[in-house]
């Protein structure tokens, strides 16, 4: 915003440059290009006679470009007029494979314009005719990450799939293009190194993703509602892979990808890790923690101290201990004892830091340190904490005054780092992220607003007793002290710093009175409807969150661990032929009961489909009826048949309907029921 005021600013003063047309422009131009070019128009609007009597004329290049190096082919591509593009083909067939070359949109082939309009008729046409679907790709600056640009391709054509909205035909149309290819176009790997499997997987689309898992799946066998599959676990899975389905998912910053991990077979997956080595791995690094922060903790109580004559020229210092210098500190056996604990407070502190560190090298997006799924926050805390322990050491060894700056904010960073942990217990992990969104979220907006409020009254106060003597009103005796005066009576942790024995300015009780309004009545609600609000959205999705976390830990320490210690889940093709992949073995059983109540729930619907429909019918014929300007159309066929009132033959039918559907959800509820025991046949007569 900052940055295009000034822009703006700036441009009044200096000499215009050219610059980058917007959008809407490049489309008014090419609208306008598309207008002066008969074959273009022609194109356009789909006529195929004048398509061809300018491609048979001499003087009509079928090769001419448009405003944005775009051909008769891609406008008819753009405008869906498959008839068009056969007859362009027909007579110039070096036009399906040819780019725009505009610097927006250059190397846009019309097969990405056909999938990204997810026409799967012009899809097919286009790729029976030779399309290629592999080489093209549309690095045009139309086509850039950036805040103003409305569209993120530079991919390939599957890639694309993963992101259009219409995930139905995405899926057919990839698996037409698919089987065009003949090489490996669906392991191609875009500027991001993600392949469309992974691709699907980052961008939350579930439905891709499960058509892609289907196809990659092997059924072992079957009998009878029992099937045991084999799931591919490449790319899935961390082993051998240096950006799986698992890492992607916990890092996207889409809502729908967390949904990846309730699907067949990540969820059995997850479900392995964390139930062999995750879980037991976390508890035991957890109680090694709690153990060193308590070690660090003693050494801290314990610190080496001397004693300290008072100062007479001051009565408000009341320091009777100091720091104790090198050479006294580790002399009893006491020492050497707290000596220990130094030693691994401080070996542990670097272990912290050389495990923390290359990771934060890794991080290319600062927005990684607010996400507390991947314990952004928890990862600044402890590589603060380890640099707080080591400066403390440092200071002891140079013999510096004031070591309890650094140990004091040590142990706070210390212990709150214990709530990282938190995230291995169900009943405590959403909490923590509960905590991170209040944080983060509510709070920081809060405390600009309580910032205003403070400086503004804290100002106010400061004037009105500036003029009075400062010994009878200390709270206020300086500009700092009644900043701070004022922010202890924005909580309420004290009543008004006012001396009543002596005379107050009369403002004061104004400027008081409208203080208590707006930040005890006002700004205290505002931020506790705030976080109200906070814990009931997080609320609605915990075992979602918690789920994210669990992977997110799984994934740390698979990383982390060596694999002496944490074997490869899932069974070896090689040994069965199946090729040196790894996959996950799942049994599932079909419950049939749940099908069979699925089709009369199903059936339900319909039928109240057709009651809603038939009643708007016969309100129709009542408005006919009713109508003394219409006449009603006579059946010319013959009444041969006995004549049933419609109202009766709805009423039984809903009859029907009705103890069909109290029998199917007594059945859901474990009733006995006999009208499900009739066989499919029967129930379609009731």
């Amino acid at each position: 915003m900052f940055s295009n005021l000034w822009n703006r600013m700036t441009s009044c003063f200096r000499r215009s440059e050219p610059r980058e047309p917007e959008p809407h422009e490049i489309n008014l131009l090419q609208q306008k290009r598309i207008g002066e070019l008969p074959l273009f128009l022609a194109a356009k609007k789909n006529k195929v006679r004048a398509i061809s009597v300018f491609l048979n004329s001499k003087s009509c290049d079928p090769f001419q470009k448009g405003a944005l190096g775009e051909t008769a082919l891609h406008v008819a591509v753009q405008y869906n007029n498959l008839e068009a593009v056969m007859t362009l083909l027909d007579t110039a067939p070096a036009l399906l494979n040819m780019p725009m070359t505009s610097t927006s949109h250059d190397g846009l082939t019309a097969l990405h314009i056909a999938v990204v309009n997810q026409n799967v008729n012009m899809v097919k046409e286009l790729v029976r005719r030779g399309a290629d679907v592999s080489a093209p790709r549309a690095t045009g600056t139309f086509f850039k990450h950036g805040r103003q640009k409305h569209f993120y391709f530079g991919n390939t054509v599957l890639h694309i799939l993963t992101l259009q909205p219409y995930k139905i035909f995405a899926c057919q149309i990839y698996d037409i293009i698919q089987s065009y290819d003949k090489g490996c176009l669906d392991q191609t790997v875009n500027h991001k190194g993600l392949t469309p499997f992974k691709m699907a997987a980052y961008e939350g689309n579930t439905v891709m993703f499960q058509h892609l898992m289907q196809k990659r799946k092997q059924v072992q066998w079957a009998l009878g509602p029992i099937t045991c599959t084999l799931y591919d676990l490449t790319e899935i899975d961390l082993w051998g892979e240096h950006q799986s389905v698992l890492e992607l998912v916990t890092s996207s910053k889409k809502k729908e990808a967390s949904q990846i991990l309730h699907l067949t077979p990540v969820k059995e997956l997850v479900n392995l890790k964390w139930q062999h080595y995750g879980r037991p791995y976390f508890c035991i690094l957890a109680a090694i923690y709690v153990a060193y922060m308590v070690c660090v903790s003693l050494c801290c109580v314990n610190r080496p101290l001397k004693h300290k004559a008072l100062n007479p020229n001051n009565s408000k210092d009341i320091t009777i201990f100091a720091q104790e210098t090198l050479e006294k500190s580790y002399v009893s056996s006491s020492d050497h004892l707290r000596l220990a604990g130094e030693i691994i407070s401080v070996t542990g502190a670097i272990i912290i830091l050389l495990l923390k560190i290359p990771d934060l090298f890794q991080i290319s997006d600062l927005r990684y340190f607010v996400q507390a799924v991947q314990g952004g926050p928890f990862s600044i805390t402890s590589v603060s904490f380890a640099c707080l322990v080591l400066a403390i050491l440092i200071m002891r060894l140079t013999g510096c005054d004031g070591e309890v700056i650094p140990m004091s904010g040590a142990l706070v960073l210390g212990w709150c780092y214990v709530m990282y942990f938190a995230r291995g217990f169900q009943m405590l992990g959403p909490f923590t992220i509960m905590l991170h969104k209040m944080i983060f979220g509510d709070l920081l907006r809060f405390c600009w607003l309580m910032a205003v409020v403070i400086l503004g009254f804290a100002t106010a106060f400061y004037i009105i007793f500036q003029t009075e003597d400062s010994s009878m009103l200390g709270e206020f005796q300086s500009y700092p002290m009644a900043l701070f005066s004022t922010f202890e009576l924005f909580l309420n942790v004290i009543n008004s710093p006012t001396n009543y024995d002596v005379d107050i300015p009369n403002i004061f009780y104004v400027i008081y009175f409208a203080f208590t309004i707006i930040a005890n009545l006002l700004m205290l609600n505002l931020i506790i409807a705030m976080m109200g609000d906070t814990h009931w959205r997080v609320a609605q999705e915990m075992d979602e969150l918690w789920r994210t976390q669990v992977v997110a830990a799984s994934v740390m320490l698979e990383r982390k661990i060596p694999h002496c210690l944490w074997t490869r889940s899932g069974i070896c093709g090689k040994a069965y032929g199946l090729g040196d992949r790894w996959y996950l073995r799942i049994i599932d059983r079909k419950d049939h009961t749940k099908q069979k109540m699925q089709r009369y729930v199903d059936a339900f619907q319909m039928q109240e489909g057709e009651n809603s429909e038939k009643t708007t019918e016969k309100s129709e014929k009542h408005r006919e009826k009713d109508s003394p300007t219409q006449q009603r159309p006579t059946d010319p066929r013959p009444s041969s048949t006995l004549h049933v009132p419609e109202n009766i033959t709805q009423r039984k039918q809903s009859k029907g309907w009705e103890r069909l559907k109290s029998a199917t959800l007594e059945e859901l509820q474990g009733k006995a029921n006999k009208a499900v025991g009739l066989d499919e046949h029967e129930i379609h007569h009731v």
